[in-house]
Parts: structure tokens; sequence; C-alpha cells
């Protein structure tokens, strides 16, 4: 059954490349932007994380100095477009407290670790779960560590490689057991997958018959 798995998880990655083409995720001028979005995107659509975004660069606070620096009620003002802002400015908080309570607010120092001793770090910090912290290790800090999202499980259990059911690091061990340990195989991928999450593989109505991965049905 592995067999199968892992040469089906290629298979897919191949198709949806030669599709689509490369993707250039993450969306983010740097990598605490980078952080920021990933943070933010929790719940809530990228076109409403986009807002939030602007009204910080806007206020010139998109900086590990300047976030860290603001008040955590103006912040949620600032962010109110991404929704549960009250929530998520506590989050963005409890991030940069962490980034100068123990680096410095160095990104670099943050980063200067191995992905396995990142991910441990990350998760450590109130609000950041599993798929925030690999999208932080994978787009920020350029480290090979797969993002698991609900597009990936959407799919892949439509097409019987996942159970319904399974959980985020059962998810997640198919793929990295399936390809090998590339940063931008891992990028690329999970691109590919939103992607056709987003245009194809509906909640409701899938468009089944033009998607890509059709001939795998």
């Amino acid at each position: 059954m592995r067999k199968k798995k892992d040469t089906e998880i290629l298979k897919y990655y191949k198709t949806l490349l030669k599709a689509f083409g490369p993707q250039g995720w993450w969306p983010g001028e740097t990598d605490f932007e980078v952080i920021i979005g990933a943070i933010l995107t929790q719940n809530t659509a990228w076109s409403n994380v986009e807002k939030a975004i602007r009204n910080l660069k806007e206020k010139g606070v998109l900086n590990p100095k300047g976030l860290h620096a603001l008040d955590t009620g103006e912040l949620a003002l600032l962010i109110r477009p991404a929704g549960y802002f009250n929530v998520k400015a506590k989050r963005l908080k409890h991030f940069t407290n962490h980034l100068f309570d123990n680096h410095k607010g160095d990104l670099g120092r943050l980063f200067n670790k191995s992905a396995e001793g990142l991910r441990e770090e990350l998760l450590n910090i109130n609000g950041i779960g599993p798929e925030t912290a690999d999208s932080i290790i994978l787009y920020a800090a350029g480290k090979p560590e797969f993002v698991v999202d609900a597009y990936t499980k959407r799919i892949f259990s439509r097409h019987g490689l996942l159970p319904e059911d399974a959980g985020y690091e059962d998810v997640k061990a198919v793929f990295t057991e399936s390809l090998p340990p590339d940063t931008r195989t891992f990028n690329e991928y999970h691109a590919l997958i939103v992607k056709t999450g987003k245009d194809f593989c509906k909640t409701k109505a899938p468009l089944c018959l033009s998607c890509p991965l059709k001939e795998y049905i």
C-alpha cells in the first residue's frame, strides 16, 4: 500500500506542476511579512489578510521592532480585515514577544537551527499550531517542512489516498515519506494543492471533469 501511495503522490505532483506551472509562493516581500501572513490567514481568506497586511505597511509597523512596540489594541484595529482580530492580535504579540525575549528580535537567530528544532520552538508559542508552524518553517525559514491544509485532506481523501478522518501528522507523513526532503518541491506542491482545491476540488460541486487530476479518478 505504501509503495502505491508513494508513486501516486509523486505522479499527482508532476501532473499539477505540468498543468499549472510554478506558483512562486508564499506571497510576501520579507520573511517577517510571510510569518505575519501565516498567522493572519488562520480561518480567513487570503484577500482579507492582504488588507490587514496593507494596513500594517501603511502604518510602517510590518517589521519585528514596529510590531513588537505596537499596543495590542491598536494592532487589533489594523488587522481587523483578517477577522478574529482580537485573538490574532494576541497571537502576533505572542510571536514578537518570543522573538525579542529569546532572539533579540532577530529572525536569523530564530531560524539558526534545524527544522525539527524550529518546529518544536514555534509550537510552544501560544497561538501557533502545526499548519502555521510548518508554513513559517517552509516559506520564511526556507527549510523542508511539508504544509498540510484542508485542501490537502479534501483532494487526497477524495482520491482514496487518505482516510477522511486522517490527522495532521498522519497526512504530513504520507507526503514526507513519499517525496525527497526538498524545500522547493514542498513549496510548489503545497501551492499547487491550494490552487487545485480553490479552482476545482471545491467543498460543494467539485469540478472533477475539468480538473488536471481527473485521470486518477
